[in-house]
């Protein structure tokens, strides 16, 4: 299987190579719209600001090839909220394949903010989350959240927020935690990924 990593100013591209190449898989990390086009699976990841890694994608022409893209697509953590139309960080506008505004943690909840750790997801039916136990804890680490919309598959609650941990739309998923730093729970959702969809 052909799977690239998107290459872009924000990623933790290594940690999701590890995380494939533990389930066996081999990755290409590439900016290069032709390999990406090529791919049969597309990684889009993120750990970085919105508006600085929109500025890249804007520049070297990804943000236009990225929606463009009809094979299964994931987008992990900013890599999700980049999918979505538009974020508070910086008053950014995103790629949009999802229309739904990123928001950012109240202040004064008394909670930590940003929101890092392990936390549960409650997951609707979704190839995405086939096979998963009961026991569903996932790793975070963001200070935005995208709130619940017509377009969420998994939730999660903090700060007194109930948000979305993950999203579908036609080839489109995301997930706001990291599945490569997930343990089990997030390699079965890798593997569900690259063999389910």
């Amino acid at each position: 299987m052909n799977i690239t990593i998107v290459k872009y100013n924000a990623g933790n591209t290594r940690s999701v190579l590890c995380a494939l190449h533990r389930l066996g898989y081999e990755a290409t990390v590439s900016d290069d719209p032709a390999v990406l086009c090529a791919a049969d699976r597309v990684v889009f990841p993120g750990v970085g600001e919105a508006s600085t890694a929109m500025e890249y994608l804007k520049k070297t022409h990804l943000d236009e090839v990225l929606v463009a893209l009809k094979q299964p697509f994931l987008g992990i953590c900013l890599g999700m909220q980049l999918m979505c139309s538009h974020s508070e960080e910086n008053d950014t506008t995103c790629l949009g394949m999802f229309d739904v505004p990123v928001l950012k943690f109240p202040p004064d909840t008394g909670e930590k903010i940003p929101h890092m750790g392990w936390n549960t997801i409650e997951t609707k039916d979704d190839p995405l989350f086939s096979g998963l136990s009961e026991n569903r804890w996932c790793y975070f680490v963001h200070s935005y959240y995208v709130p619940l919309c017509e377009e969420t598959i998994a939730s999660t609650e903090y700060a007194s927020v109930c948000f979305s941990a993950s999203l579908h739309r036609d080839n489109f998923w995301g997930c706001q935690f990291h599945p490569e730093k997930s343990g089990s729970v997030g390699e079965q959702i890798l593997k569900n990924f690259l063999e389910a969809l």
